[in-house]
């Protein structure tokens, strides 16, 4: 007869499944990240692939050094193209007669009204995420969204300029413009807050948007564990 106050013994296929789940949290991961890059790989290739001449395509070119019998796909020659490209585009931009050319082309987009809408916007994003020179977001904070009472992650992205800096000055002291990303971040909204209101945070501007992808499910760890 079994003592009742004994823990029981783990059946086996509580175990597999522990072990199971366990491997997941490790291969889902490493895996889903390897497909997401390998397709990436796949459309820059597809998108650049079309604008090489077709004695120079990779498949051309396995045949040439390796034989018609050679017959393995190759991927990556598109983005390695797309790299050397942008970089040799960089350093031309850089120069007096790089920055004529766009400045004229830029004159010639000015002219066309929604291809000019378009590409301003374009260029904003481009410029505010890859420009080294100018901040994304400064900080993280707490906002009340969607009423009061109900507290909302935010990013402070800068101070409001312009004709909205005017505006909200007959409003108030001090705003600052929040940007609260919506699970799982696909969207979001701009919002002029009272900086006043706002709780900023120590967390960092990954963590925060790990916090919102999850959605709720991720938490920074605290300074003293890591």
């Amino acid at each position: 007869m079994t003592d009742p106050n004994l823990p029981r013994r783990r059946g086996i296929l509580a175990s597999l499944r522990a072990s199971f789940l366990t491997g997941l949290v490790v291969v889902l991961p490493v895996g889903l990240t390897a497909y997401f890059a390998w397709t990436l790989v796949g459309w820059i290739d597809a998108w650049i692939l079309p604008l090489i001449p077709s004695a120079y395509q990779p498949e051309a070119l396995v045949e040439h050094f390796f034989g018609q019998d050679a017959n393995f796909p190759v991927r990556g020659v598109g983005v390695l193209v797309f790299l050397i490209f942008t970089i040799m585009i960089g350093w031309l931009a850089k120069g007096l007669f790089g920055r004529s050319l766009i400045r004229m082309g830029e004159e010639m987009v000015d002219r066309m009204p929604i291809i000019r809408s378009i590409y301003g916007g374009i260029k904003q994003v481009a410029e505010t995420f890859f420009n080294k020179t100018e901040k994304s977001f400064d900080q993280v904070c707490l906002l009340e969204f969607p009423r009061p009472g109900t507290w909302a992650l935010g990013f402070i992205s800068t101070r409001p300029k312009g004709e909205l800096a005017q505006r909200l000055a007959a409003l108030g002291p001090d705003y600052s413009a929040v940007f609260v990303g919506l699970t799982p971040f696909t969207s979001g909204m701009l919002l002029f807050v009272p900086t006043k209101d706002l709780v900023i945070m120590d967390m960092k501007i990954d963590d925060a948007a790990k916090l919102i992808v999850s959605g709720g499910l991720v938490y920074p760890l605290p300074k003293e564990q890591l």
